[in-house]
C-alpha cells in the first residue's frame, strides 16, 4: 500500500516570519488532525528560508524539502546549493526538474539526472517532476513526451534507487493557470508512468513508486484526483500558500 504524500511547493513567496508562521500553523494543524500517520506531508520554501522552517517544525511530523539543487557537492558554483548543505539545513526532499525550471531556465532531462543522482547518494527523498505542455498534449504527444522525460531524467538508477524516487505529474498547462488535469487524463498518465516503470525494471518497483500530482490543485478538486488508483498525493502550489486550504488536501488524501 503506498502511502499519500502531499507536498507545499512554496515557490518564490513568502519572506522569512511568513514561511515560519505557516509552517508552524501546518504542523499544529497536522498534530490535532489525528491521521498524520496515515498521509506523509512536506512543505517546500523558499532556499533562504529553510533553516528557519526546519528549525520551527516538528520533521516527524512535517518534512521539509528544497525547491532545486545544484549535482556537485562543492566548489566554484555561484549561487547554487548543494545535497550537503540541504541535509545540514535539516532537509529531507528536493524538488527537481519543476517545469518552471525545465522551461523558463532552460534545464535538461541530463542536468536533472545529475541532480537526482547526487540527491540519491547524499540520502535526500527526490520529488522528480515530468509533463507536457498545451501544445504537446493537443499534438497528442503526452506519453511520448513523459517517456522521453522518464528515460533521460531517471537514466542509469538501479531498483533499488528507483523505489526510493517519487514522480510528480505536473501538465505544464495546469500549473499556475486556474486549469486542472481531468482526474481520468491524470490517472492516464498515472498508469503510463506505471508501465513504462514495470518495462524499465519490474511490476514490483512500478507499483511501489509513488507518483503525485500537481497542477492547480485544491481541495475542491483534490478528492476526485487522489481517489484515482494511480495518484498517491499531490505537489501543490498556491492553495499550499494557505493552511486551511492546504490542509484540505490533506484530509482528502486520507479519505
Amino acid at each position: 500500500m503506498r502511502r499519500p504524500f502531499i507536498a507545499g511547493n512554496w515557490k518564490m513567496n513568502l519572506d522569512r516570519n511568513s514561511s515560519v508562521a505557516l509552517a508552524t500553523n501546518i504542523m499544529e494543524k497536522l498534530k490535532a488532525f489525528g491521521a498524520a500517520q496515515d498521509v506523509e506531508v512536506a512543505v517546500c520554501p523558499a532556499s533562504c528560508y529553510l533553516d528557519a522552517v526546519a528549525t520551527a517544525v516538528d520533521r516527524s511530523i512535517l518534512g521539509v524539502g528544497a525547491q532545486n539543487m545544484y549535482h556537485e557537492p562543492k566548489g566554484a558554483f555561484t549561487g547554487e546549493l548543494s545535497a550537503a548543505m540541504l541535509l545540514d539545513v535539516g532537509c529531507q526532499y528536493v524538488i527537481l526538474g519543476h517545469s518552471e525550471r525545465r522551461h523558463i531556465l532552460g534545464e535538461t532531462d541530463a542536468a536533472v539526472n545529475q541532480k537526482l543522482k547526487a540527491a540519491l547518494a547524499a540520502g535526500l527523498v527526490p520529488i522528480v517532476c515530468v509533463g507536457e505542455t498545451l501544445p504537446q498534449r493537443e499534438a497528442g504527444k503526452t506519453l511520448e513526451v513523459i517517456r522521453t522525460q522518464f528515460s533521460g531524467s531517471l537514466a542509469g538508477l538501479t531498483g533499488e534507487q528507483m523505489a526510493t524516487v517519487v514522480i510528480a505529474y505536473e501538465p505544464v498547462w495546469a500549473i499556475g493557470t486556474g486549469k486542472t488535469a481531468s482526474p481520468e487524463q491524470a490517472e492516464e498518465v498515472h498508469l503510463d508512468l506505471r508501465k513504462i516503470m514495470a518495462d524499465c525494471y519490474n511490476n514490483q518497483i512500478a507499483e511501489s513508486v509513488r507518483i503525485q500530482y500537481g497542477g492547480s490543485v485544491k481541495p475542491s478538486n483534490a478528492a476526485d484526483l487522489l481517489g484515482q488508483p494511480n495518484i498517491d498525493g499531490a505537489l501543490v502550489g498556491g492553495a499550499s500558500l494557505e493552511a486551511d486550504s492546504f490542509m484540505g488536501i490533506v484530509d482528502k488524501a486520507v479519505g
